[in-house]
């Protein structure tokens, strides 16, 4: 898959501040915005990198627009968390732990801040 990896993005910062994380990637059509955190590390994490080839595959099926507005919906509507767009991604992001000794998985990943992720709530309907 044909990608660019941009470090210290303006866009990956402010979703980095939304998100009050230490490190974020995210995708921008074939583009991985990193703030936080650079090339190297970032591409040293399979899951993670793995992750965010998902979003540029859902930014292909759906074009760069269309899926814009339909992530933004899913988000307004269920959360970040609960994103189905996100959901896929982070199934993809897990799937080559799989095969991975639980030594290898524990010194392949990144850990975040320790931060917590905000809060998503659910509009209660009724």
């Amino acid at each position: 898959m044909n990608y660019k990896v941009v470090e210290r993005s303006p866009f990956a910062r402010i979703a980095r501040m939304v998100l009050k994380s230490g490190n974020v990637a995210m995708v921008l059509g074939r583009s991985i915005h990193l703030s936080g955190v650079s090339r190297d590390t970032f591409l040293k994490d399979e899951g993670w990198v793995a992750h965010e080839l998902c979003h540029i595959r859902q930014f292909q099926e759906h074009g760069f627009f269309r899926f814009l507005w339909l992530y933004l919906r899913e988000s307004m509507r269920v959360g970040y968390y609960n994103n189905k767009y996100e959901v896929e991604a982070r199934v993809e992001g897990m799937k080559h732990q799989k095969h991975m000794s639980p030594a290898k998985r524990a010194s392949n990943t990144i850990s975040p801040t320790g931060l917590p992720l905000p809060a998503d709530s659910q509009r209660e309907e009724g």
